[in-house]
């Protein structure tokens, strides 16, 4: 699910330029907010299922692994395909593309909709996913296509602000209808996806004048089926009953390591690659994505399985369990042009270590005082405090990315470590369920970690399985800012000219 990348760096596997023949000046804005509209859907989802997943795992009694695949679907199939989405957008078009991601999202959501049991969801989940992968990396490539470059930077600040405040109230919003409907009321989130999801087709139908494609650009079909089997098989093996004993484990992950290198040695061999492992060469390309990856994977966990525990088991909510989503968003809309002057100044190393640490200090928080249950003196200060990292994170972190790596590539760098944090998602979701699972266990839990229960041996251990989580992900954090500190390359500040 959920992740921050920087909403200003492109998101497609090459970046596209200004067409004229693309759309009317005048018809521009109808571009940006279909843009901005159909990134919303995307964005909006990832946190609200996860505000969700206490009533869906009532309304449809799904197990713990369930609820994790109602997460791990979408985020395996869009993590695994978004570098094909933006090279088909090239291929055939994309307006073309990103409308056909429309089309899907929003009939997978209406399928999520009616879905009368959890496997159901699941594979409405998967759909969906597949339907992000065309979308989302359409969301700024026709804002480029659409805007020459002097007005380009404008309308993307508007697309980046737009989507911040989206992200933010999202949670809150169905957050406050899933308090206040049914226990069914989960379904009006996906349902609202159809309104929204017709509004942006109808402009860009309206909008576009010619949608040129590239029938020459290639499609690396065997290196999204290799990807999505691997990481399917290793999410799979660590899910908590993903492959029944713990053999079967090993086997499902075994050959999920196996299909992945062979995966890495296609990309090598393959013409138009989906991955471009020459970008890894840069150390400071490698430390960044690295870093993105565990830092990621801390934030996914951590906003995932928060929300069960306050909601489940300490009589949270859900309108109020959504305010533990909004620092994050406040924070970066506000300090990510400050984090990013910063990252001019000093290099991209430092504050990035400084946020991660901060975010460290946070989970930490969180493990240290969760016996507490104490939602709003002591989780929203330190999710605050997690926000504030974060801000200080993720424009320097883009900076990293594509620091050095050639002009003509910062749209394939940008896009690799999109897909690796939503690829750390997968895998923190899938792993940390087995571990609040076995943490549950070990606390004396009489039922399973994140059921609505009121009795306090059930609290208890809920509680302890969610600082198991935390303190992990504390570690995994810490473990990225030293990343950033040792591993991506620092410039000093240029010394002040004379005034004499």
């Amino acid at each position: 699910m959920t992740h921050c990348p920087d909403p200003r760096a492109p998101q497609t596997a090459a970046a596209p330029g200004f067409d004229s023949g693309f759309c009317a000046v005048r018809a521009r804005r109808l571009i940006l907010i279909a843009a901005i509209l159909g990134s919303s859907m995307s964005f909006i989802d990832g946190t609200v299922v996860a505000i969700a997943i206490p009533a869906i795992r009532g309304s449809l009694g799904a197990s713990l692994t369930e609820v994790t695949w109602i997460n791990n679907a979408y985020m395996l199939i869009s993590s695994a395909l978004i570098l094909v989405g933006g090279a088909a957008g090239d291929r055939f078009g994309l307006a073309r593309v990103f409308a056909g991601g429309i089309v899907v999202f929003i009939l997978a959501s209406l399928a999520c909709a009616v879905a009368p049991g959890a496997e159901f969801l699941i594979w409405a989940r998967a759909a969906q996913g597949f339907g992000a992968a065309l979308m989302i990396p359409g969301s700024l490539a026709i804002i480029a296509r659409a805007y020459p470059e002097e007005d380009r930077g404008r309308a993307i600040g508007i697309w980046a602000a737009a989507s911040a405040l989206t992200t933010s109230l999202g949670p809150i919003v169905g957050g406050v209808a899933l308090s206040l409907g049914g226990p069914d009321m989960w379904r009006w989130i996906f349902a609202v996806n159809l309104p929204i999801g017709l509004v942006a087709l109808w402009l860009i139908q309206r909008a576009v004048e010619e949608d040129r494609s590239q029938p020459d650009r290639g499609l690396d079909l065997l290196g999204a089926a290799l990807a999505v089997l691997g990481l399917g098989l290793l999410a799979w093996a660590l899910s908590t009953e993903g492959g029944g004993e713990v053999s079967g484990r090993a086997l499902f992950a075994v050959a999920g390591a196996v299909v992945l290198v062979v995966f890495l040695v296609i990309e090598t061999r393959t013409a138009q690659p989906m991955l471009d492992l020459g970008l890894f060469a840069s150390r400071s390309f490698s430390a960044a994505n690295l870093l993105t990856f565990f830092l990621y994977f801390s934030l996914s966990a951590i906003l995932f399985f928060l929300p069960m525990t306050v909601i489940s088991t300490w009589g949270v909510t859900e309108a109020e369990a959504s305010a533990a989503f909004v620092p994050i968003s406040v924070f970066i809309a506000a300090l990510s042009a400050f984090s990013g002057r910063l990252a001019d100044r000093f290099g991209p190393g430092p504050p990035i270590a400084l946020g991660a640490a901060l975010v460290a200090m946070a989970f930490a928080g969180l493990g240290a005082t969760a016996p507490a249950q104490n939602f709003w003196g002591l989780v929203i200060p330190l999710m605050c405090l997690m926000g504030l990292g974060m801000a200080l994170v993720v424009a320097p972190l883009s900076a990293a990315v594509m620091g050095d790596v050639a002009p003509d590539r910062t749209g394939a760098a940008s896009g690799i470590n999109n897909a690796v944090s939503r690829t750390s998602g997968l895998v923190a979701v899938a792993a940390m369920g087995g571990v609040a699972a076995a943490a549950y266990g070990m606390s004396g839990g009489p039922d399973s970690f994140g059921a609505s229960r009121a009795d306090a041996a059930h609290i208890a251990a809920s509680t302890a399985a969610f600082a198991t989580i935390a303190w992990i992900t504390a570690a995994l954090s810490a473990v990225s800012a030293g990343i950033a500190w040792v591993g991506i390359d620092r410039k000093r500040p240029a010394p002040a000219e004379s005034t004499k």
